[in-house]
C-alpha cells in the first residue's frame, strides 16, 4: 500500500528525521540500540528518499512492519486516517514505531476532529488502553496530548496481538531554528508532565516498550 509522500524537510523534525534515516543511519541506529537494548541491524522502512520520504498509516503501516494479518483487527480498533508515523523500522523481529520531535510545543496536540462515529471508536480505544495501563487520568485520554495517547494506543494494539514493538520517541536537541531544547532534562520534564496528565503510573505494561532517544542535530550535520 502506497505511503503518503512528503516534501524534502527544510526545518524541524521533518528535516532531521529524513536526514537521520537516509544520510546518518549509523548515528540514529546506535542511539536507538543503546536506548532500546536491541542488537543487530535496523532496517528502515520509512521515511526513505527512494520512496518519496513517504510516511505510512492504517493498513500501510502494518504492511511496512510485516503485520498485514492484523488489518481486520486494526479496522475494528481504529478508524481510517489513524496515526501517520514519522518513521518505521524492523530490528530483527522487533518493530520500531518512531515519533520525532524537535521542540516541545510539538507535543501539545489538540483533540481528534474525526466525525461522531469515528471519534467514538477512537475514544473507546484510548479508554481501553488507559485502563490496560492502569492509568488514572484527570480527564479522559484524547483531551490533551492526543498524539502521544494515540501512539501509545497503537503500541498497545500491536503488543496485545503478540507483536514485539517499541515506540521510539526521538527527541532532537539543539535545533536552533526551532528554538528546541538543549538538554535532556527539558525533554524529560515535558514527558513527565504529559505522563501526569495521562495519569500514567511509573511502571505499566508498556514501560519497557516506550523508548526515549535524545539526539543532538549537531551529530547529523556534515
Amino acid at each position: 500500500m502506497a505511503g503518503i509522500a512528503q516534501p524534502r524537510g527544510t526545518k524541524g523534525s521533518l528535516k532531521w528525521i529524513q536526514i537521520a534515516v537516509n544520510d546518518k543511519p549509523a548515528v540514529l541506529d546506535a542511539a536507538i540500540r543503546c536506548a532500546a537494548n536491541i542488537h543487530g541491524p535496523i532496517n528502515w522502512r520509512s521515511p526513505l528518499c527512494s520512496d518519496g520520504y513517504a510516511e505510512y498509516r492504517d493498513a500501510g503501516f502494518l504492511q511496512q512492519l510485516d503485520c498485514s494479518h492484523l488489518k481486520p483487527a486494526l479496522t475494528e480498533f481504529w478508524p481510517q486516517r489513524g496515526p501517520q508515523w514519522d518513521g518505521l523500522a524492523m530490528a530483527g523481529s522487533t518493530r520500531l514505531l518512531l515519533e520525532a520531535k524537535s521542540h516541545i510545543s510539538e507535543m501539545c496536540t489538540p483533540q481528534s476532529t474525526a466525525g461522531t462515529g469515528s471519534k467514538a471508536r477512537i475514544l473507546a480505544s484510548l479508554a481501553r488502553t488507559s485502563d490496560e495501563l492502569n492509568a488514572n487520568p484527570a480527564v479522559p485520554w484524547g483531551a490533551y496530548f492526543y498524539q502521544l495517547a494515540n501512539r501509545m494506543a497503537h503500541l498497545w494494539f500491536l503488543s496485545s496481538h503478540g507483536i514485539d514493538a517499541r515506540l521510539v520517541l526521538l527527541n532532537f536537541l539543539d535545533d536552533l531554528e526551532q528554538g528546541g531544547p538543549h538538554s535532556v532534562a527539558e525533554w524529560e520534564a515535558a514527558y513527565e508532565l504529559a505522563g501526569h496528565v495521562l495519569g500514567l503510573p511509573k511502571q505499566h505494561k508498556l514501560t519497557r516498550n516506550i523508548v526515549h532517544v535524545h539526539l543532538s542535530v549537531r551529530s547529523l550535520m556534515n
